[in-house]
Parts: structure tokens; C-alpha cells; sequence
């Protein structure tokens, strides 16, 4: 076991997957931190069942969220886990010995997208790796509700770890149009906030242009039925973003305009 680093997860009814993911992480380290935002499905009860720290509290977007997380931990080096990401046998051993001892080092470790029990070796899903191991004091998330990043100094070094982080991305198509429907509407909220505009370009050539990219010229089509329904989904995904977008900025028209017509003298 390594004592040198803890392990964040955070989660909220991941019941169906908490469990696997725990299982993976046995003896691997002494710092187990699970943040839940609110389960209601049965999660609390399993987490019970085995030895890691369960702490409750408010969901505050993804970003705030995970470095809210991120700061409960015992150790400086982190690594940070969703619920749905369990490690193999491989990566296993690598962490159970990794030295820690350059804080200006974080570590990529690719990973493996399973959709149902189909590992995804092309398109979107395919050649994934992220930096998921690093020192809190020098990198950390940044604060975005979605789609958060790792924000790293140009002066860290990326290092590749041995072994795969197996992600079960969703479990059949209702879970995954639920998912893409979630996350479609809060990126548009983001994009609101950031002054990001649904342009005509945007709304109608970028659903079949992600469909192309990923199915097409990152070969999707290899991964047979499910590498099919990863590039619509993907494509459905970036139409609703945008439509959403643009009703934001629709209302956002509409409500300055009754604003000025309420401040005009008679």
C-alpha cells in the first residue's frame, strides 16, 4: 500500500458502479476520500462496506466540486477518480510503488472506454489519456461547472503511467441520451457565462461535422454498432448545446429589451 499519495472520488447515486470501482483500488492506497453530493439510490450504504472516508456536501459544478474534493485528501499528490472509472491489474502494481518525490511532475494514464461491456478503440473514445495524478500545491481543477480541466503550469512535467483506467462510460442508450442531454444543457450555460455565441455556422455544420470527425476520419465505424451510436449521440449532443445556447440568448434579447422599453418616459 502507498502511503505517499490519496485517492478522491467524487459521486452521487453510483451505486451500480462505486462498488467496482472501491473493489479496484484495494491495498493501493491508505486515503480514501469519496465526496457525495447527495445519493439517494443505496451508494451511502455500500460505501459503508468498505474503508474509505465518506464525506457529504453540496454539488457545486464539476470544477468547484472536484477541488472542493481534491482538498479533503490527507496528501498532497492526488489521484482523482469519477465513480464510473475503475484501474486494472497493471495499474495497480504501478501505483503501489510509484515514487513521489518531484511535485513538478503530474502523471497521464490512458484509458480504456467501455460503452455496455464494447471497449471502444476508435472515434471519439478512442486514445484517451489524462492527466489524473498530480501535487494539489501546483495543479489543480479549475472551477467550471462542466467539461472541467486541470489547470498545469507550463513548468510541470507530464509523465506516462504503466496500466489503464477502465472507464464505463454508460451502461445502454437511455443512460447515455440522459447523460448527453445533462451535459449538453450545462455546457450551453457555460458558454452563456462566457459570452460564447450559437452562431448559424455553430448550429447547423457542427452536429454533422462531430459526426464525420469521429465516425468517419477517426475511423468510429470500426468500432461497429456501438462506434455508430457514440457519433450520434455526439452529434446530437453539439446540435442541442447550440439550440440551447441560442435560447439564452434569445431571452437574454428579449429581457433587455422590455428593460429599455420600462425606463422610456411617456
Amino acid at each position: 500500500m502507498n502511503n505517499n499519495f490519496s485517492i478522491v472520488i467524487i459521486c452521487k447515486n453510483e451505486k451500480g458502479n462505486i462498488e467496482r470501482v472501491l473493489q479496484s483500488l484495494a491495498g493501493v492506497s491508505s486515503d480514501v476520500v469519496v465526496y457525495d453530493s447527495g445519493s439517494t439510490d443505496g451508494t451511502l450504504e455500500s460505501l459503508q462496506t468498505f474503508p474509505v472516508r465518506v464525506v457529504q456536501g453540496p454539488w457545486h459544478g464539476f470544477g468547484k466540486t472536484k477541488r472542493h474534493a481534491v482538498s479533503l485528501a490527507q496528501n498532497d499528490w492526488v489521484l482523482c477518480l469519477d465513480a464510473d472509472e475503475a484501474i486494472d491489474t497493471e495499474l495497480q502494481q504501478t501505483l503501489k510503488t510509484l515514487q513521489l518525490a518531484n511535485n513538478q511532475v503530474a502523471y497521464r494514464i490512458v484509458f480504456k472506454n467501455l460503452l455496455g461491456e464494447k471497449h471502444l478503440r476508435w472515434g471519439e473514445w478512442g486514445g484517451d489519456q489524462h492527466v489524473r495524478l498530480f501535487n494539489r500545491t501546483v495543479v489543480n481543477w479549475d472551477e467550471a461547472i462542466i467539461h472541467e480541466r486541470l489547470i498545469i503550469p507550463s513548468s510541470v512535467t507530464i509523465q506516462q503511467l504503466k496500466g489503464h483506467v477502465l472507464h464505463r462510460t454508460m451502461k445502454d442508450t437511455v443512460e447515455y441520451s440522459q447523460k448527453m442531454v445533462q451535459y449538453a444543457l450545462l455546457n450551453a450555460e457555460k458558454y452563456f457565462r462566457q459570452g460564447k455565441r450559437s452562431t448559424w455556422v455553430k448550429r447547423w455544420l457542427s452536429p454533422p461535422f462531430a459526426f464525420a470527425k469521429h465516425y468517419v476520419f477517426g475511423l468510429g465505424f470500426l468500432d461497429g454498432w456501438e462506434g455508430l451510436l457514440s457519433a450520434r449521440m455526439t452529434a446530437f449532443y453539439t446540435f442541442l448545446k447550440y439550440a440551447r445556447l441560442r435560447e439564452l440568448e434569445k431571452r437574454e434579447t428579449s429581457n433587455g429589451r422590455r428593460e429599455t422599453e420600462e425606463t422610456l418616459p411617456l
